[in-house]
């Protein structure tokens, strides 16, 4: 089987806007669409989360407008990303999708069940809160601390913002950012700083936005965390959880926002045993 180290690049045509997108794996009728997070291309997702879900469902993991090597500007609300996302979805013909969103990708998720609801099937919200939960103002300085160590130490900001400093979040993160290289070819645009910018802005509108009615997603869903995310507190995704009707709620122990990375070895178990139903 391809993995998605080696999955080709495609592209389609939304609307005149170019997208670019990669899938892999056949298992299942209803696939599932990888949405991602602040500044992430195709190539930020992580391989054994890919590989290990699409073993059993297809996934398509495509880069939203704006981002990578897709076409257009990025939006500057998370409703009209999710226009997009079901916009992207539609062109490929499909008629139901499971969705993962990680990060600001479980912002966007949210607006696809909202204003899409027949297009979702289940749902998998991992590292994500709830519009308006509050905070917003918090995480951005702790972005740009991150940003700052980062530059200082010419290191990846994930090491801070995804990862505790711990010897076992250290070691998590170095790992997966060496799995974040093994695509050596054909690999995607990298992000152009305005349009990190735009994705900032869409993500501090969200945050000052009114709370969503989330008892309005009757979908499925499993929410994911680690128990101490810096970038979305991990009291918003259990917040969240409770607010949706149907949801369970996974927190991964001593892990931050990338504790579904960190621990990708349950992580994945979790989510199949979850999408079967």
């Amino acid at each position: 089987m391809t993995t998605w180290k080696d999955a080709p690049n495609r592209s389609i045509d939304v609307d005149g806007v170019t997208f670019a997108y990669r899938e892999l794996g056949n298992g299942s009728d209803v696939p599932v669409v990888f949405l991602h997070h602040l500044t992430a291309v195709l190539d930020d997702w992580d391989p054994r989360i890919v590989d290990g879900i699409a073993a059993h469902h297809r996934v398509i993991a495509f880069d939203n407008r704006g981002v990578g090597a897709t076409g257009g500007s990025v939006p500057t609300t998370v409703e009209q990303m999710g226009a997009d996302a079901i916009a992207f979805i539609r062109a490929l013909g499909l008629e139901q999708v499971d969705l993962f969103g990680f990060s600001l990708g479980g912002g966007v998720a949210q607006m696809v069940a909202l204003q899409a609801p027949e297009l979702v099937r289940r749902m998998i919200l991992a590292g994500t809160g709830p519009r308006g939960g509050g905070g917003i103002d918090k995480m951005a300085t702790i972005v740009g601390g991150a940003y700052l160590k980062a530059a200082l130490t010419r290191s990846d900001p994930r090491n801070f913002l995804f990862f505790p400093r711990t010897p076992e979040g250290k070691h998590a993160a170095s790992q997966y950012l060496g799995r974040l290289k093994e695509r050596t070819q054909n690999r995607d645009e990298g992000i152009s700083l305005r349009a990190g910018i735009a994705q900032i802005k869409a993500i501090r509108h969200a945050g000052k936005s009114a709370p969503d009615d989330l008892s309005l997603i009757t979908h499925p869903v499993l929410v994911a965390n680690g128990d101490h995310d810096l970038m979305v507190d991990s009291s918003h995704s259990a917040d969240m959880a409770r607010r949706l009707p149907d949801a369970q709620l996974k927190i991964y122990p001593d892990s931050g926002h990338g504790g579904v990375f960190q621990h990708h070895r349950t992580f994945v178990p979790d989510a199949l045993q979850f999408l079967a139903h």
